[in-house]
């Protein structure tokens, strides 16, 4: 059904446009994209395809069509999963690509309307190629891999422009292609990952919303961790709270907990606190000691008591009170950070992080000053630059390609 300046079928698939378009804002500002974005894209795809299919029968007329869906369907939506499953896009990543492939499997066409012509130059209606957009289609036809390829040139544009940034300032190492430096103090409000640079090459380190979880799960800070070198002690690890995934604009729980106690409405007045050290009266009997005040009794040992070294077995000898000190540890290893505690704690689930790696950025972050981070530009984010590159122009690739005479 043709409506002067487009088929109901393409008008429709313009619904997809201001969908990215918000899609990308929020993986900038979030790095999350909610599940119920996608089925209704895809169901405004499934309806376009179907008035496409209806419109072109017979399709044994029309093999050219069955070709570019084969190609989408066949081609474009396995690749989206099996990139997701080695890891190559994250999950909104895979599943944009594949809500592209459904909804543009061919290319659609946006004539100008006439009086639209009427109002430009002669000489540019003369030069334009075609009166309609894109205004150059891909050859293949279909829109879903133009989109594809355009986002690739859209994320390589910004890998040089995050490099000539770097450069222009003066900062001459083999990570101004791939980061850019970071204070550590503005270190837990940015997205990416730490950049290790102690070798050749710089390499990927800890992932930033795994480095919120960890501080989250501890209920401290990370000047708190600069401020303090004890709280490397696992044992210093006395209350845990929810980590969250790590989102940068999810409020933690542990604040409102240490001004609150730790989450009852009316604690026991008459709470006993176990032998040891005795935390200010608003922590007296809640079993959390603030970072501040965890090392209570300044001895020269260098580690301060803790409420886990306090604790009591009810089990043990008269007079004997058994600490972690006092446990067997010969199968056990040292657990700096209580990095592997935690991941223990998240069932291993934080971003792929490994304690190695985690302790490795702990201690980056809490002994330098500045770090290189990788900002990580989310792949929707190209997805939607090429999206209105294909819409507009039509295969960027191709046409780069023929101005240095390969294609």
């Amino acid at each position: 059904m043709a409506l002067g300046v487009a088929s109901l079928a393409d008008l429709l698939r313009l619904l997809v446009l201001p969908a990215f378009a918000w899609a990308a804002y929020r993986d900038v500002q979030t790095r999350r994209l909610p599940n119920w974005l996608w089925p209704p894209l895809v169901l405004v795809g499934l309806t376009a395809l179907a008035l496409d299919v209806v419109a072109r029968l017979p399709l044994a007329d029309d093999r050219l069509l069955l070709v570019r869906l084969g190609f989408a369907l066949g081609f474009l939506l396995p690749f989206a999963f099996l990139a997701y499953w080695f890891r190559a896009f994250g999950g909104a990543d895979a599943k944009a690509i594949a809500t592209l492939a459904v909804v543009f499997p061919v290319t659609p066409t946006y004539r100008l309307p006439a009086t639209a012509v009427a109002t430009l130059p002669p000489e540019l209606v003369t030069r334009l190629p075609r009166l309609s957009f894109p205004l150059f289609p891909s050859v293949l036809g279909v829109t879903a891999m133009a989109v594809l390829t355009n986002a690739v040139l859209v994320a390589g544009g910004y890998i040089v422009w995050l490099t000539v940034r770097n450069l222009a300032t003066g900062r001459l190492s083999l990570a101004t292609v791939l980061g850019r430096p970071t204070p550590v103090e503005a270190v837990t409000d940015r997205h990416g990952t730490l950049l290790v640079t102690d070798g050749r090459l710089p390499r990927t380190g800890l992932d930033l919303d795994a480095l919120r979880m960890y501080l989250r799960w501890r209920g401290c800070t990370l000047p708190e961790l600069r401020a303090d070198p004890t709280l490397r002690d696992p044992d210093t690890v006395t209350e845990t709270f929810d980590p969250t995934d790590g989102a940068r604009h999810r409020e933690p729980e542990w604040p409102r907990l240490r001004e609150g106690g730790p989450g009852r409405e009316d604690p026991p007045p008459e709470a006993e606190c176990p032998d040891g050290p005795t935390p200010p009266d608003e922590w007296a009997g809640t079993g959390f000691v603030p970072a501040e005040v965890r090392r209570v009794d300044g001895g020269e040992t260098g580690r301060g008591t803790t409420a886990a070294d306090a604790s009591i077995d009810h089990d043990a000898p008269a007079g004997h009170h058994e600490t972690a000190a006092d446990e067997p540890n010969e199968a056990s290893e040292p657990d700096p950070w209580a990095a592997a505690a935690f991941l223990d704690d998240v069932d291993g689930s934080a971003y792929g992080t490994t304690p190695e790696r985690l302790r490795t950025g702990l201690e980056t972050l809490t002994t330098t000053e500045t770090v290189w981070v990788s900002p990580g530009l989310p792949f929707v984010v190209p997805l939607f630059g090429g999206l209105v590159v294909a819409l507009t122009l039509g295969d960027a690739l191709t046409l780069a390609l023929r101005a240095v005479g390969i294609a």
